[in-house]
């Protein structure tokens, strides 16, 4: 041991202790400061409501069909049956294209030709090109191209309205443009 390290190690004690002592006395002016203030601050409780009263009903519909029962589905579904729509029952009573198993927001126009007079469209689905011409049925609600022209394909959609009835609805397809 050198000669100087007693007298660090005693200077480095009676450091840690004169810091530990003022640190003390912080701690008495801050526990007195924060009793004052409990003292001082009154809080603001709102009180609480008292609950409302519940008044039961009694359940009317309990003798009524099931509006989700096996019983309800048929009725309707033989009741459908009875009165089919003319514009669905002719597309059931087809055989089903290929492109009808994809939908129209995977497809995309990528061009147009001429071949004898008669206008075909240049179709790309599922990375394979795809030649249509008017009368052809695309897509999954029974659409049936109705007109090509050079930068689109119109088309006719048979689809449920917000009341279930099956109703015709237009739609097109867009010439899609790379980026080059």
């Amino acid at each position: 041991m050198s000669p100087r390290q007693p007298h660090l190690h005693a200077l480095c004690c009676l450091g840690l202790a004169a810091l530990m002592a003022g640190c003390s006395a912080d701690h008495d002016e801050l526990r007195q400061w924060m009793e004052q203030q409990r003292r001082e601050v009154k809080p603001n409780i709102t009180p609480l409501q008292a609950p409302k009263k519940f008044d039961p009903q009694p359940y009317q519909s309990a003798q009524a069909i099931d509006p989700f029962s096996l019983q309800k589905l048929t009725v309707a579904l033989k009741q459908e049956a009875r009165q089919p729509n003319s514009l669905l029952s002719a597309e059931l009573n087809r055989r089903k294209e290929p492109l009808e198993a994809y939908p129209l927001d995977s497809m995309g126009m990528v061009g147009s030709v001429n071949k004898q007079g008669q206008p075909f469209a240049l179709l790309r689905v599922d990375s394979l090109l795809y030649q249509v011409k008017v009368g052809d049925y695309l897509g999954q609600n029974y659409g049936r191209i109705t007109r090509i022209g050079e930068t689109e394909i119109a088309l006719r959609e048979i689809v449920q309205d917000a009341a279930g009835e099956w109703i015709e609805r237009p739609a097109t397809l867009q010439l899609q443009e790379r980026a080059r």
